[in-house]
Formats: C-alpha cells, structure tokens, sequence
C-alpha cells in the first residue's frame, strides 16, 4: 500500500515538473520573440545607422538589446482614426471641453503665442488648435516608449518598415545630440513625443530652442512646442495672412468629380472651378489656386476649397480629416476666445 501511494506520488511529481518546465518554455520563447534578433536585425541596423550618421555601433546595439517589440504597437497602426468618416473623426476632437482648455491654454502663453506669430506668420489660434488635437494641451503625450514603437514598426511592420526604420536612426541620433534617454523617453504607438508629437526626423530638423534656456526641449516647454509648431508651420510655407479653407456648394453636373480625385496640393484655379460647377467664393482673385475637398458629415457631403495654408497643415499629418479637424477647432477656440475677453 505504501509502495503504491510512493510511485503515485514519484509520477505526480515528475508530471509537475514536466508541467512547469513546458510552462517556462513557453514564457522564455514568447520573451524571446518580443526581442530584437542580434543578427539579423540589430548588427546590420547598426552597420547602416553607423554609415549614415556616425553613430557608435556598439551604443546601437546596447541600446536596440533593451527594446521590445510591441504587439499593441501593431495593433494600433491598423486602425488609426484618420481611417474614419469625417461625421466619427470630428466628434474625437470638435468637444466644448477641448475648445475650453484651449482657450485656457491661449490665456496662459498668451505672450509666447504673439511671439511665435509675429516671427513665423502662423495664427496663435493654429498653434493651439495643432497641439489641442495632438495632446489635449500637452496632457496626453502618449505611454509608449518611443524606443520599442519604432523598432516594432521597423522591423516588424513591412509594409512602413523603411519609414520607421530612419525614424529609428534620426531617434538614435536625436537621443545622442540632445543627450535625451533613449529608454526613458515616452510617445504615440508611431513614434511620436512631446507636447507637438514631433517624429524624430521633425524633432531634429524642426524643433526650436524658443524659450532661449539653451534645449530644445518638446516634452516640458509649452514655449518651445509652441515656437517650433509655428516654425514647422512657416518652413512648410504657411502664408500670413492666408485663407485656409472655405465650405462650398455645388450646381449641377459631375464635372467636379474629376478634380476632387487631383489631391490636395491646391491645383486648379478658382475660375475653372467655377466653371466645373462650383460656387466659389467671390472675395478672392479668380486665379487663386485651391483644392476640392470632399467630407461625409452627419447631414451628407460636404464640399469644401483647401489652399495652400491647408495643405500645409496637412505637412504636419498628411490626412485632410486632420487639417480640417485644426481648422475648426482654431476657428472655435478663437471665437470663445474672444467672446470670454481674450
């Protein structure tokens, strides 16, 4: 009897065991495929990074071993909200409370905000529209290590990979210039940091020391967010003084059809669009370039003109639903604004 419960006990034993050691197995394998590949992919990214801008190959690699790949990561850039209809995508961002906080947001950097508008030509109420849709004002700067997002999207996400991939060396190079840490600092599932969500390549060509401390510093400084917003805005060729975007309606025929599909890069005349059926604005020269622009709102299309100063914006996210969503949003922040004494 003893015998019989000893070899019972002897084979319980060793299936738990046998249990356990499958259980680690599984946990060790799925670790390993959270990690980068020393080979295949760390050491050639490294000999490229090292090429391209000087960085230390053996920094690269310390730093690349300490990334991991992010499966919400992959998630997240299926399915991004400028993938949505205008009538879903402008309820995220036209809300009484985000019009609120930015005019609260105006009132505080009020004196930076006339700064940044006399030296670049950018309306104070796009500054603010721009960082309220990017991060409710600086409030929402994202939980991602940028690290891990950029390695997820460049060496596992072939369809961008390329993209990613030089955004990860201009966040190496970044890292290294602004003596940042590179495992420490934190942005969107795309990459993006800071108060203005700047990619890496945007932070490094385009950010602007504007509260003259000697940093460019995206992710505490409301004054250098703002100053380099107005400073991306002007070196993409924002117009002061500029119309941005006017809504129209249409006659009859479908000659419009054909330059709706041209993009938006302002491309026909307001003339011509008057002649495919467009009620244009009369206010303006009938040689004004613009876009045609249509949206799926909640009472059926809308048609609207984009010009340059739209697409410009567009330089900053390359959706039309967001450089409307900034339009209107600045249009309503500056009307309450003004009405609240501003």
């Amino acid at each position: 009897m003893l015998d019989a419960l000893k070899l019972k006990f002897e084979i319980f034993f060793k299936s738990l065991l046998v249990g356990v050691g499958f259980f680690c197995s599984v946990c060790v394998g799925a670790q390993i495929q959270n990690e980068l590949d020393l080979k295949t992919e760390i050491q050639p990214f490294a000999l490229q990074a090292n090429k391209e801008f000087g960085i230390d190959i053996h920094r690269i690699e310390k730093i690349l071993s300490e990334a991991r790949v992010d499966d919400g990561v992959l998630a997240s850039i299926q399915r991004p909200a400028e993938s949505l209809f205008w009538r879903d995508y402008r309820k995220i961002f036209m809300t009484q409370s985000r019009i609120e906080k930015g005019v609260e947001f105006w009132k505080q950097h009020a004196a930076i905000l006339k700064s940044a508008e006399r030296k670049f030509g950018v309306p104070q109420e796009i500054i603010v529209a721009i960082i309220g849709v990017e991060t409710l004002y600086g409030k929402h700067k994202g939980k991602i290590r940028v690290l891990d997002a950029l390695a997820t999207l460049g060496f596992r996400y072939p369809k961008r990979g390329d993209f990613f991939l030089s955004e990860l060396k201009h966040f190496l190079q970044l890292v290294e210039s602004e003596h940042l840490d590179p495992l420490t600092i934190k942005g969107s599932y795309a990459g993006a940091m800071g108060i203005p969500q700047f990619i890496s390549s945007s932070y490094r060509n385009y950010a602007i020391d504007f509260d003259n401390d000697g940093v460019r510093d995206l992710v505490h400084s409301e004054a250098d967010a703002i100053g380099s917003v107005a400073s991306y805005l002007g070196r993409h060729g924002w117009r002061p003084g500029g119309v941005i975007a006017d809504k129209v309606t249409l006659k009859s025929g479908t000659d419009y059809e054909t330059i709706q599909l041209q993009g938006l890069i302002p491309h026909t005349q307001l003339s011509k669009l008057k002649n495919a059926g467009v009620n244009v604005p009369s206010m303006y020269k009938k040689d004004l370039l613009a876009a045609l622009i249509v949206l799926h709102a909640s009472d059926g299309q809308q048609y609207w003109l984009g010009y340059k100063n739209f697409y410009v914006i567009t330089r900053y996210n390359h959706s039309h639903l967001y450089a409307m969503a900034v339009f209107q949003l600045a249009q309503a922040v500056k009307a309450h604004f003004l009405a609240t004494g501003g």
